[in-house]
């Protein structure tokens, strides 16, 4: 076996999620290398809108089209009943050709292997990978990669790495929301609701508040505060490493993971964009890198986020990793919509997320970084109609802006303070 000396000078990918076809198209105009999407079973984010078999071939098309991978996930913890499900649709999955499926169970490890030999498998992170043995056990079964268990810090990385093949990959989460059980094996969704995290059909129960009653005083709630002995909430603030790549590439991880498979696209669009010009600025030089740091804080702000933290990376996480006052998410901006295309009247085509209305001031967001600031000059109904105001969601509108757009391009507004 080869062992990796040198994998500092590695481009790291940049993986983005995509709920949607809209959401994957955006990902891949704003910057991504590869893209992860769930279909409609075996994944793990059930509530996502998922893609339909006729959207993941457009997908995975309009992808590589433009130099872009697209990874499928299939990573329940599967029971029996799933298996032949599972051979179907991995039989399905062959002919549409992704780049690889995210596999967690080693059953869907074995029925994966049998059917589509010519993709890659990608071992999930709900498989607890938190040390060198583990994925050299994968590897020696034919994993080409594995995500490591958010528990990991940089160091523990960085020692897998020393011992594991040259061609081996590892990625890791670089961004987003931070699960309170360990690599995501939780019990509570299940407990609570009868929906099960590990079947994909998470609730949440995690950003639930809490009180505490005792077993003689029924009716009485007792707040739940945090104290010297230990945190006693599990809401934990999200992953943000925008200020670390240096020491990510350091450590020798091959693949950046963005979280948010069930985001919008301004989401994925804000993440994506940040995070390709701070890896690319960096790859020209650390200066230009530091040079640029102020920008990329402030524009991965700019989408909805609870606070951030850099997770385990650096150590075990301590009492200023969570939340304990609320379970909201801090947002900036209002998403209006993606750009479509031109009439020959020179207006853009809108399906509207969110109301906007005429003469107000709303910003276009470009995929090379550019943010422009545009006031809408009209607004046009399917019925060739002119309304002041767009207030109802998923309007299919005709718009006019003082400054032209391009299309793909994300519309967004600032939120005001009311």
């Amino acid at each position: 076996m080869t062992i990796n000396q040198d994998s500092k000078h590695r481009k790291p990918e940049l993986l983005v999620p995509a709920s949607s076809l809209e959401v994957l198209m955006t990902a891949v105009h704003f910057g991504a290398d590869a893209v992860y999407i769930g279909g409609e079973a075996f994944g793990l984010r059930a509530k996502a809108k998922n893609f339909s078999k006729e959207d993941m071939q457009k997908g995975i098309d309009f992808a590589h089209a433009h130099g872009v991978k697209v990874y499928v996930t299939a990573n329940i913890l599967a029971h029996n009943d799933d298996l032949d499900g599972a051979r179907q649709y991995f039989t399905e999955l062959k002919e549409m050709k992704p780049d690889a499926l995210i596999i967690s169970d080693p059953g869907m490890f074995t029925i994966a292997k049998e059917i589509c030999k010519e993709i890659e498998i990608h071992i999930s992170t709900q498989a607890n990978n938190t040390n060198y043995l583990t994925y050299d056990f994968w590897y020696r079964l034919g994993a080409k990669r594995v995500v490591s268990a958010r528990e990991l810090s940089l160091k523990e990385i960085k020692e897998i790495r020393e011992h594991i093949p040259c061609d081996m990959e590892i990625e890791s989460f670089m961004h987003g929301a931070m699960c309170i059980s360990y690599s995501g094996r939780c019990l509570l969704s299940n407990y609570f609701t009868g929906r099960d995290a590990n079947q994909g059909a998470c609730t949440h129960p995690c950003r639930w508040k809490y009180s505490i009653v005792e077993e003689t005083r029924p009716g009485e709630y007792m707040p739940v505060y945090e104290n010297e002995r230990g945190t006693y909430l599990f809401n934990s603030k999200d992953l943000c490493m925008i200020e670390h790549i240096p020491e990510m590439i350091d450590a020798g991880i091959d693949s950046f993971k963005i979280e948010g498979r069930m985001k919008t696209a301004l989401y994925v669009a804000t993440v994506a964009r940040t995070y390709r010009k701070a890896i690319d600025d960096y790859l020209i030089s650390e200066q230009t890198y530091r040079d640029h740091m102020k920008w990329y804080q402030e524009e991965i702000s700019k989408c909805t986020y609870r606070q951030f933290t850099t997770g385990f990376y650096f150590g075990k996480p301590d009492e200023h990793t969570q939340i304990y006052d609320n379970n909201t998410y801090i947002k900036e901006y209002t998403y209006l919509g993606i750009v479509g295309e031109e009439d020959h009247n020179g207006r853009f085509y809108l399906e509207q997320k969110n109301k906007f209305s005429v003469g107000e001031m709303i910003e276009i967001m470009k995929p090379n970084g550019e943010n422009i600031e545009t006031k809408v000059c009209s607004i046009v109904n399917e019925k060739g109609e002119e309304q002041e105001s767009a207030p109802h969601p998923l309007q299919k509108l005709w718009i006019t802006l003082d400054t032209k757009p391009s299309v793909y391009d994300i519309l967004r507004k600032k939120e005001t303070d009311s």
